[in-house]
């Protein structure tokens, strides 16, 4: 699984939890979209997370 390009958010583990409180392991995924973008070594298609897309983090290429 890739991770954010520019924070490095990646899957985490957690527990689904029943109404009867028995646990199981589960993923929680980060929303990753490909987005070509100006990196250090020119422009690029990178994974970033949602959140790093919509505070403006990253430049997009044309």
């Amino acid at each position: 699984m890739a991770s954010c390009y520019v924070c490095g958010k990646a899957k985490t583990v957690g527990n689904n939890v029943s109404h009867a409180n028995n646990r199981t392991k589960r993923w929680f995924h980060p929303n990753l979209q490909p987005v070509r973008a100006i990196t250090d070594k020119g422009p690029r298609k990178v994974s970033i997370c949602t959140r790093c897309l919509r505070s403006g983090r990253i430049k997009k290429a044309v």
